[in-house]
């Protein structure tokens, strides 16, 4: 099952950081993608007289938890319309760098849900080397709906 970034989040140009969601299984898991390009916002510009032009580690981790909304999508039985907050990320590793012309991998598996908190395991990879590992954290809640 694939679905379009801008039907799921609320994100838009210039913080919308998932270009395709490939694979959805509602309430286990889903994959994406993102393709860093020399033009985008966080690159141009930032790194003036540095050798080193990469997307930042902390942009990566949002497009983690970005994508981790296709997984939390399907956890609520009753199908009420629901929004998730971002809380927090633990057990993070950052290794390597995403340059310009690379795509990243990016995969969000569901470990537990439980009182409307969320824990996602998410990597992101180029190729085989993984560049970002972290267990996010997102709190899920019901949207209350105007009574008429």
């Amino acid at each position: 099952m694939r679905l379009n970034p801008l039907d799921l989040l609320p994100h838009r140009y210039p913080f919308l950081l998932v270009d395709q969601i490939e694979i959805v299984e509602p309430g286990r898991r889903a994959r994406g993608c993102k393709q860093v390009t020399g033009s985008e916002w966080q690159i141009v510009g930032t790194r003036d007289g540095f050798s080193s032009v990469a997307m930042p580690h902390a942009l990566i981790v949002e497009a983690l938890a970005q994508l981790s909304a296709a997984v939390i999508a399907g956890t609520e039985p009753s199908g009420a319309p629901m929004v998730g907050y971002f809380m927090g990320c633990d057990q993070v590793r950052l290794r390597g760098e995403a340059r310009p012309g690379d795509s990243i991998d990016l995969s969000v598996e569901l470990i537990q849900y439980r009182r409307g908190i969320c824990r996602t395991l998410a990597v992101a990879r180029v190729g085989t080397s993984t560049l970002v590992r972290a267990v996010l954290t997102t709190v899920v809640r019901s949207v209350a709906t105007p009574k008429a």
